[in-house]
């Protein structure tokens, strides 16, 4: 079996597609990684990009070349061609995209859930969240039900 991750240099960039593809797998891998601030009980962001590359690499450098490495756009073009992709990538995939929509969900939740706290302890606003979760991680009488969706959310 061929290995999929090479070293990158400037030759293989100019003359390999297949070398930018691998590049581009790794961007979006590092890009997904980025938000996530530390585990949870959801899978991280990270976590869900490494088992994408780890279980549909080939098929990602193989059907996919050229697309936009954004999660909807290469979980339409794994769809689209999931009559050659293998069933370990098309299980793979599914987990994979199922974890990272749940992410979302659960950093959506968390304005719900810490309203409360992001107003009143915080002195925020529900509607940029993302300015109060500084202050949510360190301040006392945060609801329990905020705490859980701070940790479903990874920011935990």
């Amino acid at each position: 079996m061929a290995r999929l991750w090479r070293p990158l240099t400037p030759g293989k960039i100019i003359g390999s597609d297949a070398a930018m593809v691998r590049g581009g797998i790794f961007l979006f891998a590092s890009t997904l990684a980025l938000p996530s601030w530390a585990a949870a009980e959801t899978m991280s962001f990270g976590d869900a990009a490494a088992m994408l590359a780890k279980g549909c690499g080939t098929e990602i450098v193989s059907y996919c070349r050229g697309v936009n490495l954004d999660s909807n756009r290469l979980k339409e073009c794994l769809s689209r061609n999931q009559d050659v992709t293998s069933p370990q990538c098309k299980s793979t995939y599914l987990q994979a995209f199922d974890a990272i929509q749940k992410r979302i969900a659960a950093r959506v939740t968390v304005a719900n859930a810490c309203t409360r706290e992001i107003v009143k302890i915080c002195h925020g606003s529900t509607k940029e969240t993302s300015k109060s979760v500084p202050c949510l991680m360190t301040a006392s009488g945060v609801s329990r039900n905020c705490t859980q969706a701070l940790a479903d959310a990874g920011y935990r």
